[in-house]
């Protein structure tokens, strides 16, 4: 039971205020921060803080006694890898339109490139590792985000509403085939559209989200948003591919699940994000980096519906826990306002997002969790008393390994 250090990441995208707000540091910080990363990503390990104030990496830690650290059940199946990433994701501007492969796509894109010797480093480089990449995000502030294929029918609707000469012919596609082939056919043919071809639709459709805009139209928010990232992302053929994703406005302690084939782009707000340990990603615009659209396609999955909003479930008193099918993560919110008891057969680490908290087990250790600071479970210790730390309550969430 010990606190971790963790690591900064300074993407552009990041906020200035967020993360150094959260930490007790300067604000504005002097540059962007995106990402806070707790866990044992080999790009970025946490460090364990030992209670004589030495630090050891937890990659380091994990690798010489991953039963202890990581317990029978999850070394059984990882190995010495910690499973999952859990982060405080802070976007001040929209990330890049992406999904991520399943295990099976992975482990066969992952053995295709290296037996084509690409290089791992390299920018046209798809697959990093063979593992999957399931996410999950879980809102702190409102956030906002792009996920997931929307009904064909209002995607027509929208598209309709925009009443651009040149957008007509894909409109009258999607409403002649309102399902997912629909969306997979108008998609394609929108991501890979020529320049000369995307230089009359793409200023034609954003001239008509200024104009629903100022009428007020019932596609108001989707259309503010194709302006910003029209504005952000000229010339990109993402902009015309975000149309047809649900826009989503997710409220504190609200979670979407982003499955494998999920295209999604988080746009703005401040989150808990917990993730499959792995760096597999799929850019389809947004971005000045790699888009490889053939595998692209192959890999996004093009149901289409409203993205499900989850709550978590409430499994004990003031506990949460966030559900999803993939086995390498689970993400709990604890709201403690009493003695919370927690157990784990499992590594564990979890972070103070509100207010403070003591931690004790029975060997007598005690462990006192400010916020923004975050604390280390190795499997093998024992279960741990959860309380407020001269406060009435205090808000942590708690990342685990998944189960089968």
């Amino acid at each position: 039971m010990d606190l971790l250090h963790n690591a900064v990441r300074p993407y552009a995208w990041g906020s200035r205020t967020a993360i150094a707000e959260l930490l007790g540091k300067e604000v504005p910080a002097p540059h962007p921060e995106a990402e806070l990363w707790m866990g044992a990503h080999p790009g970025d390990p946490s460090r364990v803080v030992g209670r004589d104030g030495t630090q050891h990496s937890l990659l380091d830690l994990l690798s010489a006694d991953p039963d202890n650290q990581l317990g029978p059940r999850v070394a059984g199946r990882w190995g010495s890898r910690l499973p999952f990433l859990l982060k405080v994701l802070a976007a001040e501007e929209a990330l890049s339109l992406q999904a991520h492969p399943s295990a099976a796509q992975a482990a066969e894109g992952f053995a295709a490139e290296e037996a084509a010797g690409v290089p791992r480093d390299a920018a046209v480089r798809n697959y990093k590792d063979p593992a999957a990449k399931p996410e999950l995000v879980c809102a702190l502030t409102e956030f906002h985000a792009l996920a997931g294929f929307r009904a064909p029918d209002r995607t027509a609707a929208l598209l309709r509403s925009l009443d651009a000469p040149a957008l007509a012919p894909y409109t009258e596609m999607l409403v002649a085939q309102p399902d997912s082939s629909g969306l997979r056919a108008l998609f394609t043919m929108l991501i890979t559209l020529p320049q000369t071809s995307l230089s009359v639709l793409l200023p034609q459709v954003l001239d008509a989200c200024v104009l629903h805009v100022k009428e007020h139209g019932e596609f108001d928010l989707e259309c503010r948003t194709i302006l910003e990232l029209g504005e952000s992302y000229p010339g990109d053929a993402g902009v015309l591919a975000a149309m047809l994703l649900n826009r989503i406005v997710l409220q504190p302690g609200e979670a979407i699940h982003l499955p494998a084939g999920n295209l999604h782009a988080y746009l703005r707000g401040t989150g808990i994000e917990i993730l499959a340990n792995s760096d597999n990603v799929l850019r389809c615009g947004l971005t000045p980096k790699h888009v490889d659209v053939p595998e692209l396609l192959r890999v996004l999955d093009f149901a289409c519906d409203d993205m499900p909003v989850s709550t978590g479930e409430e499994v004990a008193p003031g506990v949460r826990v966030y559900r999803t099918p993939a086995p390498e993560f689970e993400l709990s919110r604890l709201d403690v306002t009493d003695e919370t008891l927690i157990d784990h057969d499992g590594p564990q680490i979890m972070i103070c997002t509100d207010g403070a908290a003591v931690l004790s087990n029975a060997r007598g250790e005690e462990l006192h969790l400010t916020r923004g600071q975050s604390v280390w479970l190795p499997a093998s210790d024992p279960a741990v008393l959860v309380r407020p730390d001269g406060v009435e309550s205090a808000q942590l969430f708690r990342a685990t390994a998944g189960t089968d």
